[in-house]
């Protein structure tokens, strides 16, 4: 990497927001371009990884899917999974790799297209120019917190996923876990492992098995191709769509919640707010448990019908049976928690995105999301990277990343060098 002092008054051909892999992974392409520009971060390369996991936290790709431009995973378990040090050292490594011209501790605070083309950009450090600007912050910028939060008593601790690191952080008493996304189930995990009492709110988030037939279900379903299905063939809703729950801790595990309970966990259904001083919850804990699963089926179907197509000689396994239900004297009807024994409160119901900085830009629709085909906005020169399902469900993965970002690197170079040829299709 290549530390860069930016300065007022400073042109760029390009300027890429954003250090983490997508931005790097573009900077990658404008290197080996000759194309001027430099990568500006907020905090330091790939903070994220390090500063916005928790202690435990592992990847829940195998570590095969790892691999940015020039720079696949080689390491010694390209089945395992990488713990949240490795993956935070092994995208700071990559800067390296290329010497990636990088202004760390600059913050990008608007840009604004200028009359003659092109845009200025007012950071932190002052304002300089550029040919072209592409985003890749990424589309989780800021931690939700429900309304209902500030109606908790004073006492119960706060704490947002992003801020959660272990269990003996958090003071003492049961923890109610808001949330089955990814980082909602894995805390949850954390947390009971630790030996913590613990409430989980389910959500409808999805599920998926760690392995089916002999390989681990997110190689088949690179194998099978579906990280590669354009985003355009499923309806621009699906960027919208929650990721499955599952975990590469241990060496990679399902996430079962029916087996947490039988464990101890409390389950819930959805939180729904304070009635009476209690939390309170609706009544689909059955239902969210039921979709869950039938989610993961569905995708071990996916698999039969491959393997049946492919002609392929692997191993038969039994289907998931449902090791717990929800009593039937509870099932069905709201339930609610007293708080007086809840020391703390994760909330692991996601992030809000955050483009203010693009408000002035004609790149972002009536409710603030960003427009875009495949990444290339209305505006010339200006395009994102690094966003859920951009292009294809791996987009916002590893998986994915090397594909996009060339694409990205590719429209940048032919902007500010129009003699560069479109690629052969």
């Amino acid at each position: 990497m290549i530390a860069v002092s930016l300065r007022d008054g400073d042109h760029f051909e390009a300027v890429v927001v954003g250090g983490g892999q997508a931005g790097l992974a573009v900077s990658h392409g404008l290197v080996a371009a000759g194309v001027h520009h430099v990568v500006v971060e907020r905090d330091t390369v790939a903070h994220e990884w390090r500063d916005g996991r928790w202690d435990a936290f592992t990847l829940v790709t195998p570590n095969w899917h790892c691999r940015l431009p020039g720079y696949p995973y080689d390491g010694t378990d390209p089945d395992g999974f990488m713990t949240r040090d490795e993956t935070y050292a092994w995208v700071r490594r990559y800067a390296d790799t290329f010497d990636a011209p990088v202004a760390e501790g600059v913050a990008v605070e608007r840009i604004e297209q200028r009359p003659g083309g092109g845009f200025t950009v007012r950071t932190s450090a002052g304002t300089v120019t550029a040919d072209t600007v592409t985003s890749a912050t990424g589309g989780y910028h800021r931690p939700v917190v429900p309304a209902w939060a500030d109606e908790l008593p004073a006492r119960v601790h706060q704490v947002h996923s992003h801020e959660y690191r272990n269990a003996r952080s958090l003071p003492d008493g049961a923890v109610l876990v808001v949330g089955t996304g990814q980082s909602g189930t894995q805390i949850a995990e954390d947390l009971l492992l630790e030996g913590r009492e613990v409430h989980l709110a389910l959500g409808r988030a999805p599920r998926v098995a760690r392995s089916y037939r002999g390989r681990d279900c997110m190689t088949w379903l690179a194998e099978m191709g579906v990280y590669d299905v354009p985003v355009a063939t499923r309806g621009l809703a699906k960027r919208e769509s929650t990721n499955h729950y599952v975990t590469g801790r241990g060496g990679g595990r399902d996430v079962d919640l029916r087996a947490f309970a039988l464990q101890g966990m409390h389950l819930h259904g959805r939180a729904t707010g304070i009635a009476d001083g209690d939390v309170t919850f609706d009544d689909t804990l059955a239902a969210n448990l039921d979709h869950a699963d039938s989610v993961a089926e569905s995708i071990k179907d996916d698999i039969d019908r491959y393997v049946e197509r492919a002609g392929l000689d692997v191993p038969e396994e039994p289907r998931y049976v449902p090791v717990w239900r929800p009593d039937d004297t509870v099932s069905g009807r709201p339930q609610a928690l007293p708080p007086d024994g809840v020391g703390t409160v994760v909330w692991a119901i996601g992030f809000r995105a955050d483009w203010s900085w693009l408000d002035d830009l004609g790149v972002l629709d009536a409710e603030s999301v960003p427009v875009h085909d495949r990444g290339v906005t209305v505006v010339p020169g200006f395009q994102f990277i690094g966003l859920p399902w951009m292009h294809t469900w791996g987009s916002g993965r590893f998986h994915a990343v090397a594909r996009d970002a060339e694409h990205i690197a590719g429209v940048v170079t032919r902007t500010v060098r129009p003699a560069v040829p479109e690629p052969a299709r």
